[in-house]
Order: structure tokens, then C-alpha cells, then sequence
């Protein structure tokens, strides 16, 4: 079911978003009515569950024995990227690690000060990192424990890319000939921490985003590799730019994942578009990172995180699970939501728009004018349950957020409940702009 046939946009086409933990495909005819919507849990070898998403959506619509449709897939299967920090101090390397992390696609998973030792090897490999961030130490230290390191990591079993952080000419031409004579893939950026206590995290988290931006896609090799040439989030940013040129307005949309939450700022204009992601937060693999950044952004009370916590644990296990009962499906909307609010906290942190009250001056020297957003939109699998109330609730939860209100007081905030941002994004990419158009005025601006 998955072999595309000529693209031609006016033959339905089968949407297809593979995710971490779900696979998703809905069935769109020419004028942007979808016809046709199922899910599958991705599977290991991630064509199992494509083929069978896709010839759900299709029979679903009375398709199974006609010419199979157009396939257009994007992929976030990747998850958020796993970063391991190497560095000289436990404290400094941590909050490097967590900044650079910050709005780049990756969480921080280990961190290992000193020299590494065999023991530290084996910690570091049982992490299952993506990639290192190999810090180099305050400008003018003594580059023997960088150098150290740069031979471990050289001789460890393991495909991760190294990024090596350091300013020094010497020791980075040193530390990246050990590397690359032991076959490891090195990107290196300025230095993320120049000087004791203070941590320059802009060039690295550029560098761990282009990481991401990689990774992401998941197994990019075969009929998978050849299927798949975009990314969720890129297609969820193409819907969003669409539904700004609809509705003729600024607009925010937050994409909650099992893995990582995105957010996406677009407006009418020709302007180019902001986005983010966030790899701590998600409603599965992210779900603990949820509760860790509602508490330390004064989101969640300790009560609630005390009656969210044993929830929190069992869905960083369940991968892909659908909510039980109601009370589950209560405690998905409401960790969705909650990530959904600091996603957009650090989105509009990082773009400017708000201060950081604990790294004062990182943001842009031009505060950017968030008055003309709109409509803000929350879009991901959790939000297609079919609970009005417990919808709208989530929608509250953002629109009267105490840092969010005053920024988003003249704007809407809609679910997209029927999940149609990142198809219209597809068919949008693909030169279907009608049935992009058709998609999101009938589910979104109607």
C-alpha cells in the first residue's frame, strides 16, 4: 500500500505521520475532505506499521481494491534526540547540557565529569545516547582531560557523533585527529563554557538542532528512507504557515508528542516562520520531563504533581497505549496541556517574546512583537479523544496561563481535534494547496 504513485493533486492522497510511538494515516480526497483515518502502534522495523496504517485509512473510505493512493509521509519516529555531556565539573556540564538541549530537539540523559574511566565508558554506552557533547573546559585550562576523554570516546563502541566544544586551535585540532582516527563523526562549535560560570549554549544548540534535525526521521535507509523526506515538525510548521495565510493572522501551534512538543510560529506575511522542540516533553517517553518543568515553572502545585506522579511513571513505560479509562484520559489531556504551556513559555523565551527569568540576556537583542497572534492550536494523537469538555479544558489551561494570558489576550485557542495540521502541511509541500486549504477550513477556521 505503500508504493506512490505519480503525484497528482487531483487524486486523493493518503497523509501518512509516523510517530515514536503511533503511526497515523488519514485519507484526503482532492478537495480536502478526509475520507479515511486509522493508527497503528510503530513497529520495530517501522514498515509493519506503516503499510498497515495506511491500508486502513484507505479501506476506511471504501478504497482497498482500488489504485493505491499517493503516500505523503513525514517522520518523527527518531524521537527527541539523547545527549550524553562529557565535561570537567558535574554542576557546570549539567546546566551546559540542559541549555543546550533547550529548544533544540534533545534531552540531556547522562552526564560524566572528570576523566572517563572504563567504568564511566559503560555508563555512559548503557544511556543509549544520539550523540555526545564533549566539553573542552574554561578557555586557557589544561587540555589533558579533554584529550583524555577525546581518546575514550574514540575507542567506545557506538555510532553517536561526537560535539566537540572547545576554542582552544591546539587542543581542538588534537582532540578531533584522536577522534576522527577512531572513526567517530565530530561537529565542532565554540565553546559553550568559556569561563567558570558562564555557559554560551547559541552555537552548540544550533549545532545539536542540525543533530536533530537527522535523527529525528528514524530509519532513513530502503523503502522507509525512500518513502519519507520530511519530518513532522516541518510539516506541522507548512500547516501552521497555511493556516496563517487562511485566517490571515499570526498563529502559534504547539504539536504534544508522545516523545517531544513543538511549537510553531507563523503569520501571514511572507515573513519567516519560528519554531522549536522541545525533547523533555511528551505524554509517553517525555511524560516525567512534563511534571519536572511544570513544577520548576510553578505550573503544577506539589499536590498535583504528588497525584500525577505514579501516572507520570506508568506512561514513560506504556510507549503506545491508548488511556484505559476516563480518569486516564484525563491525566493524558492534562499532561498535554501542561506541556503544551511550557512549550510555549520557552518558545517565545528563546524568539524573544518573553524574558528569561533565570538566564537573563540570552534571548535576542530585539524583543519580537507577539501582539498580532490570532489563534494558537493544539495539535498531537492525545488530542483526538472525543471529549468535549475535557478538549476545552485544555484549551483554559493555556488561554489563562498567568505568564501566557497577557500575550495571548486577543487570541483564540482551538484543538485540533481531527489532527489535520500536519497533513494539510503534507499536501501543502506537495503542491495540493486546495486540499491543504479545504482540510483546515472545514476542521479549524469553519
Amino acid at each position: 500500500m505503500t508504493d506512490a504513485s505519480p503525484d497528482d493533486p487531483h487524486s486523493p492522497a493518503v497523509c501518512l505521520d509516523v510517530g515514536s510511538c503511533w503511526t497515523k494515516a488519514v485519507l484526503v480526497l482532492p478537495d480536502g475532505t478526509p475520507a479515511g483515518f486509522a493508527e497503528h502502534p510503530t513497529t520495530p522495523d517501522v514498515l509493519t506499521g506503516v503499510d498497515a496504517a495506511v491500508a486502513a485509512a484507505a479501506a476506511a473510505a471504501g478504497r482497498g481494491r482500488r489504485a493505491a493512493p499517493r503516500v505523503l509521509a513525514c517522520s518523527s519516529a527518531g524521537g527527541a534526540l539523547r545527549l550524553a555531556v562529557v565535561g570537567a565539573e558535574t554542576l557546570i556540564a549539567t546546566e551546559a547540557g540542559h541549555r543546550v538541549c533547550r529548544s533544540a530537539g534533545a534531552r540531556v540523559v547522562g552526564v560524566h565529569p572528570g576523566p572517563l574511566e572504563p567504568d564511566a565508558v559503560l555508563e555512559l554506552s548503557s544511556r543509549r545516547p544520539g550523540a555526545v557533547l564533549l566539553l573542552g573546559g574554561a578557555d586557557g585550562a589544561d587540555p589533558a582531560v579533554l584529550l583524555h576523554n577525546a581518546g575514550r570516546l574514540a575507542r567506545t563502541r557506538g555510532h553517536w557523533p561526537v560535539l566537540l566544544s572547545v576554542d582552544d586551535d591546539d587542543a581542538r585540532a588534537d582532540a578531533l585527529g584522536l577522534l576522527l582516527a577512531g572513526g567517530r563523526a565530530v561537529t565542532t562549535c565554540p565553546n559553550v563554557t568559556p569561563q567558570p560560570g558562564r555557559i554560551v549554549a547559541g552555537p552548540a544548540r544550533d549545532a545539536v538542532a542540525a543533530l536533530y534535525a537527522r535523527h529525528v526521521l528514524g530509519a532513513g535507509t530502503g523503502r522507509f528512507g525512500a518513502l519519507v523526506h520530511s519530518a513532522t515538525h516541518a510539516a506541522v510548521g507548512a500547516g501552521a504557515g497555511v493556516l496563517a495565510r487562511l485566517t490571515g493572522t499570526g498563529v502559534l501551534v504547539v504539536d504534544v508528542g508522545s516523545a517531544t512538543t513543538d511549537v510553531h510560529r507563523g503569520g501571514p506575511g511572507p515573513g519567516p516562520a519560528a519554531a522549536t522542540v522541545e525533547g523533555d516533553l511528551g505524554v509517553r517517553d517525555g511524560a516525567v520531563g512534563v511534571l519536572t518543568e511544570a513544577q520548576t515553572e510553578g505550573i503544577v502545585d506539589p499536590v498535583e504533581a504528588d497525584l500525577l506522579g505514579p501516572a507520570v511513571a506508568a506512561l514513560q513505560e506504556s510507549r503506545a497505549t491508548v488511556p484505559a479509562d476516563r480518569g486516564a484520559a484525563a491525566e493524558d489531556r492534562r499532561l498535554a496541556a501542561i506541556a503544551a504551556v511550557v512549550a510555549l513559555r520557552r518558545h517565545l523565551r528563546h524568539t524573544g517574546v518573553l524574558a528569561d527569568p533565570a538566564h537573563p540576556g540570552t534571548g535576542p537583542d530585539t524583543p519580537v512583537d507577539a501582539g498580532e497572534i490570532g489563534l494558537v492550536v493544539l495539535t498531537g494523537g492525545v488530542f483526538r479523544q472525543r471529549d468535549a469538555a475535557g478538549l476545552a479544558a485544555a484549551a483554559r489551561t493555556v488561554r489563562h496561563d498567568a505568564v501566557l494570558a497577557p500575550l495571548l489576550a486577543r487570541a483564540e485557542v482551538r484543538v485540533d481535534s481531527e489532527s489535520v495540521l500536519a497533513p494539510a502541511g503534507l499536501l501543502a509541500a506537495h503542491g495540493r494547496e486546495v486540499a491543504a486549504g479545504g482540510l483546515l477550513a472545514e476542521h479549524l477556521t469553519g
